[in-house]
């Protein structure tokens, strides 16, 4: 027997072996499979009167992918168009000084992605756009379908055409909030609140039915404010008054071709063939040509991934963090700012006497409370040492803004969602759940409060104010840290907070905020605040992906496209799928809120404007 078992346990142990020596050895292969392939391809090369193909498909994040995310990614095929918002401006920066360049094409004829894309991240990149156009370089939009996003970017163009079945969107801007309050009631699922703000409206979709007419007043004015500069955007390149652009939102919504054409928001209509001889003409391809000369955008950012205009090795550096995602105590996951992992790569920055100066890029709607002020603390320290600037993406709201208050400078664009200046519990108890399916629980305590954190039961009022003390307490903390850090009174740091949500323009007016401007202008007035001259060195943080796993990505995308597999028809668009989409996503958020206090600093969950 004694035997059998060592027997048995040995040819476990071997086969054991065997499979890592074998999966090592796969995997291993795999990679020297695709470096061949990788090294057997030419580096893509730019022909003289080329056109650049910019995909308005493309998920536009702050930050590079992790790794682990280019895996899946390359595996599954989701959201295998994404750039970094650093790399696309870098990219359209190169091609405005690139000769060889002549124009630029937005394609529009690809199922968009846009939604994952904030207004103010795109105004940055249409920037760019009109940078580059205003060298005399072409900039050509073609579409079938223009949303509202994708035309802020493609009004840019000194030409745009829409398929004669094409139809164009302009129908103003909303926000549609799931409320959760009735199932929570019906499925016998008690949530009690402690807040501070009547502003604060994240926690409103658990316990109503609808807007608060505090949260429906704040959500009107950020949306008029986003709204005022996509009208205002469009309009000056269009040469459309605003009013106009107003009168179609609110009788047309949704334009037929012709119609387009007659509002002067497209200037041809026509069909891609046409678009492409257009393009030929552009780049002088011969007529026989199958298409015109052009490289796509991915490709001519590996051709040209050094950042324009600085030092490739240069000794002083300029570092940029990037805070995108929900703050979360601890060190979080990918896709998450963990609090103890951000607070690290600060401490480290600040030893670093190459690190001259800091932009913290901040897209982020909030959330554990701890976290930020983890965040916060190694925030203000960094900033006794070295320059430090803020720059708000498309959202750096309650936590997200609780991290920026004691940076030298805060910038952010028109349309940037901000302040969000409250906090709130949310205590959850499954009594009646729990009893209508005869399940009970009883206690024995040594102590009053001994269960005060159990779910099995509401929170008696003196449990509640207890939790109200420790929110309240946190809420003053909160104001303090913003009084002091933009050297405001507190009473209007008071009366400017109540958990409201401010767009960039109303920040600056109330002065949460110092300078309208994009990641861009944060980087080089950190760099003059540091006095670096051109001699510096940008450099990304956190740190993601090895050579492998990008070359793994890449030739899994490359493969993907020549079998022909288009993951846009695996991913359903239905209005019933949206939904589910949303009440998992709304779950998935509840699930990251592991604040070891129990207190946030959020806005209101899923908060996207459409």
């Amino acid at each position: 027997m004694r035997n059998f078992i060592k027997q048995t346990f040995a040819s476990a142990i071997g086969s054991l072996l065997g499979l890592i020596i074998f999966c090592g050895l796969g995997t291993g292969g795999l990679f020297l499979l695709l470096l061949a392939v990788s090294s057997s391809e030419t580096t893509p090369s730019v022909k003289d009167k080329s056109v650049l193909v910019f995909d308005l498909s493309m998920n536009i994040s702050d930050s590079e992918p992790s790794s682990n995310e280019f895996l899946q990614k390359a595996l599954s095929g989701e959201d295998n168009n994404q750039m970094s918002l650093r790399t696309v401006l870098d990219t359209l920066e190169q091609a405005r000084l690139d000769s060889r360049i002549v124009g630029i094409y937005l394609d529009a004829t690809h199922p968009s992605a846009a939604g994952a894309t904030g207004f103010a991240t795109l105004k940055e990149v249409r920037q760019a756009l009109e940078k580059f156009r205003a060298t005399g370089k072409k900039v050509v939009a073609y579409g079938m379908e223009w949303d509202q996003k994708d035309y802020y970017l493609s009004s840019v163009a000194d030409t745009i055409m829409l398929n004669p079945l094409g139809e164009m969107e302009v129908k103003g801007l909303g926000i549609q909030t799931m409320f959760l309050a009735g199932a929570l009631q019906k499925y016998g699922v008690g949530v009690q609140i402690v807040r501070e703000g009547k502003f604060k409206g994240a926690v409103e979709p658990l316990i109503l039915t609808k807007f608060s007419p505090e949260n429906r007043e704040q959500t009107q004015k950020l949306l008029n404010d986003v709204w005022t500069d996509w009208r205002t955007s469009v309009g000056t390149s269009r040469k459309i008054d605003p009013q106009q652009l107003q009168a179609i939102a609110d009788n047309q919504a949704l334009l037929p071709a012709e119609q387009a054409k007659t509002s002067h928001l497209v200037d041809k209509i026509g069909y891609f063939d046409e678009v492409i001889a257009d393009l030929k003409q552009l780049t002088d391809s011969k007529t026989e040509d199958k298409t015109f000369r052009q490289i796509s955008f991915n490709n001519y950012a590996e051709v040209y991934h050094k950042p324009v205009g600085r030092e490739r090795f240069a000794l002083n550096r300029v570092a940029v963090v990037y805070a995108e995602g929900e703050i979360v105590d601890g060190q979080g996951n990918n896709g998450d700012v963990g609090g103890d992992r951000f607070a690290k790569i600060f401490r480290r920055l600040r030893q670093d006497r190459n690190v001259k100066a800091i932009v913290l890029r901040i897209n982020s709607p909030g959330g554990s409370a701890t976290a930020a002020e983890v965040m916060q603390r190694e925030v203000r320290l960094t900033r006794q040492t070295k320059p430090v600037v803020v720059s708000m993406g498309d959202l750096a709201a309650s936590g997200g803004y609780w991290i920026a208050t004691d940076s030298n400078r805060i910038f952010a664009e028109p349309n940037t969602i901000t302040g969000s200046i409250g906090v709130f519990g949310q205590l959850f108890n499954l009594q009646k759940l729990a009893n209508d399916h005869g399940i009970t629980w009883d206690t024995v305590k040594t102590g009053k409060y001994a269960d005060s954190q159990t779910v099995s039961r509401p929170k008696s009022p003196e449990e509640l104010a207890i939790s109200q003390r420790s929110v309240d307490r946190i809420y003053n903390l909160f104001l303090n840290k913003v009084a002091q850090g933009r050297k405001l009174p507190e009473q209007k740091v008071a009366e400017i907070a109540q958990g409201r949500v401010w767009s960039g323009t109303a920040a600056k007016g109330i002065g949460l905020v110092d300078e309208i401007g994009g990641l861009d202008t944060a980087i080089k007035y950190a760099a003059q605040q540091a006095n670096l001259g051109d001699n510096w060195e940008l450099q990304e943080y956190p740190k993601y992906g090895t050579f492998g796993e990008r070359l793994f990505g890449q030739v899994a995308q490359e493969t993907r496209s020549t079998l022909g597999i288009n993951q846009a028809q695996f991913k359903s668009a239905d209005p019933m799928s949206v939904e589910f989409q949303k009440l998992q996503q709304e779950i998935a958020i509840l699930r990251k809120m592991n604040d070891p206090q129990g207190v946030y600093a959020r806005l209101p969950f899923n908060f996207q404007i459409k």
